[in-house]
């Protein structure tokens, strides 16, 4: 598992004062770099040569997000295909589970506009970090952390 801490910007709130549903996306995203380095390791991003795409991304929204109080985003990997895996993420504030999500990323070739197997090697690297979904920490398991 992999585990980032945000502190949310006043940019990531709304008028409601709470933190935008919008910006979940982003921070999931962004906690996708470790992920990503296994295919990219110094992350860098010339399209012709870019190996990933994304396919289908989802939230479920637990509970509202405060500014004042720091995020930590969780994320591991809840399934490996032959040619694409799905990142499961999990936002937690003050010890409570708020936000929980998935991608679906694929193995792509740009140039022949369509997927490629993943190779042993990357699916040895992402199983590293495979956590069943029904094994992820739950609002209640928290504390046991």
């Amino acid at each position: 598992m992999f585990s980032m801490t945000i502190q949310p910007g006043f940019g990531d709130t709304d008028c409601l004062g709470h933190v935008n549903n919008a910006t979940l996306g982003h921070w999931f995203e962004t906690a996708r770099n470790p992920i990503i380095r296994i295919f990219v390791p110094d992350l860098n991003f010339k399209r012709e040569e870019f190996p990933l795409i994304l396919a289908h991304s989802d939230y479920d929204f637990v509970r509202e997000l405060f500014f004042h109080h720091e995020v930590e985003i969780r994320t591991w990997i809840s399934h490996i295909g032959n040619k694409s895996f799905t990142v499961f993420h999990q936002a937690w504030q003050n010890g409570l589970l708020a936000v929980t999500g998935t991608a679906v990323i694929v193995h792509y070739d740009f140039a022949k506009k369509q997927s490629k197997p993943l190779s042993e090697s990357d699916k040895k690297a992402l199983a590293e970090h495979f956590v069943a979904k029904e094994e992820t920490p739950s609002e209640q398991e928290d504390g046991e952390r």
